[in-house]
């Protein structure tokens, strides 16, 4: 089964890492993939974090790094035929946020979300707190 781990990830953080590297012992493939928040001002540009995400995939065989600016999440799991998106909460606030995107992205695509609980030791740690850029639910 493919699975599509979604983020501006703008920087990557030892949290996604942790996420990513939990999905790919779960799935056997999953596909990290640098996606725009419309919310979000980007801070990085794209190919510097998927340099960053390969970096952080080396030694994880099942892991392939791509971006998709251009559209909808579900277009891009419908194009690459995956149908489980993997996404990392932190606590309430981020389950808040995931919920109606994760009904949205059924109803229109029959796509499941999956999701993964942080490390307690990094559930703190946030890109918007990593760069400074003030406070956000994700």
């Amino acid at each position: 089964m493919r699975a599509l781990f979604p983020g501006s990830f703008d920087p990557v953080t030892p949290g996604h890492q942790d996420v990513l590297r939990r999905a790919a012992a779960l799935f056997d493939e999953v596909v990290v993939c640098v996606m725009l928040n419309p919310s979000k001002s980007g801070r990085f540009p794209v190919a510097e974090r998927l340099d960053r995400l390969r970096a952080v995939a080396d030694g994880l065989s099942n892991v392939t790094v791509d971006s998709y600016t251009g559209g909808l999440l579900v277009d891009y799991c419908r194009r690459a035929g995956i149908g489980v998106v993997v996404r990392g909460v932190r606590g309430v606030a981020d389950l808040d946020y995931e919920m109606p995107m994760a009904r949205m992205n059924h109803e229109l695509a029959g796509v499941e979300t999956f999701f993964i609980p942080a490390d307690p030791a990094l559930a703190h740690v946030s890109s918007t707190l990593v760069t400074g850029q003030g406070a956000s639910p994700r």
